[in-house]
């Protein structure tokens, strides 16, 4: 057994990630590709701690144990970027999956066919779009409309539009009208997003307070008495020691906007 066919039995769910992600080629390909990228970033690690070590160890011990490392974490990597890009495109799909929605539902309530709304779904605007768009291609290819849905739940990235397409397909199955089925969902996606919401504002209150407190009001005092305490002392301030502390703030703000950014819910506000 090579040691391509070895990595793709230990994942068994790499074909459908990469289907998830829109990665265009086949997954022995990924790994392949992969393998190729870790040994080229694992011999260049290995040759540069070489020529830098070389001259004070002889030894190939530390060079090969750096390189072979960060073959394995750039191998890890790869496998790793498969489910940024689906946590990425499902984020996406969240934003406009409640539109998207109740553009389907007000479809159906004026008397239109499942699959001529779907139709329309698919030639509106966001990124949900493009996964209507994968059912009217199955659909144009001869693929049921029941199956279509289903495999577009298989591999659909956003739980969100899950639900929804998990909905239409039991109102299919089970013959009954499908706007109480998408109704129902849309009104507990509904419901999920104002929850996200509520829990933003109290969020934001605690942040602000915290930024507030640790962005501005200590660091203003601090620099006022330890300007204050230097002049006391005799200390002589130069540029690098207040290049030191500007550069101290922009870090402290730099964390304090990216603690605003993750706390804010993935909705189109």
């Amino acid at each position: 057994m090579s040691f391509v066919k070895y990595i793709l039995l230990k994942h068994p769910l790499l074909k459908k990630e990469m289907r998830m992600a829109g990665v265009p080629i086949d997954p022995e390909g990924f790994v392949k590709k992969s393998l190729k990228s870790a040994i080229f970033m694992g011999f260049i690690v290995f040759a540069g701690l070489f020529f830098l070590m070389g001259k004070e160890n002889p030894s190939l011990f530390k060079p090969l144990v750096g390189g072979l490392l960060v073959g394995y974490f750039s191998f890890a990597f790869s496998f790793r970027k498969l489910q940024v890009k689906i946590q990425k495109k499902g984020k996406q799909i969240d934003r406009d999956v409640l539109f998207a929605g109740r553009f389907l539902l007000v479809k159906l309530n004026s008397g239109k066919p499942l699959i001529n709304a779907l139709e329309e779904a698919s030639n509106g605007f966001g990124y949900a779009t493009k996964y209507f768009q994968n059912i009217m291609r199955d659909l144009h290819l001869g693929t049921s409309l029941e199956t279509a849905l289903e495999r577009a739940t298989e591999y659909c990235p956003s739980e969100s539009l899950k639900k929804i397409l998990f909905q239409i397909t039991n109102a299919l199955k089970i013959g009954v009208d499908v706007t109480d089925f998408l109704q129902a969902v849309l009104d507990e996606i509904s419901e999920e997003q104002l929850s996200q919401i509520i829990r933003y504002g109290k969020k934001l209150s605690s942040l602000t307070m915290f930024y507030m407190l640790g962005a501005i009001i200590v660091p203003s005092l601090g620099m006022t008495l330890f300007v204050v305490v230097a002049g006391m002392i005799n200390i002589n301030l130069d540029w690098v020691a207040f290049a030191i502390i500007i550069f101290g703030l922009g870090i402290i703000q730099f964390v304090f906007i990216t603690l605003f950014r993750s706390a804010r819910p993935n909705l189109d506000l």
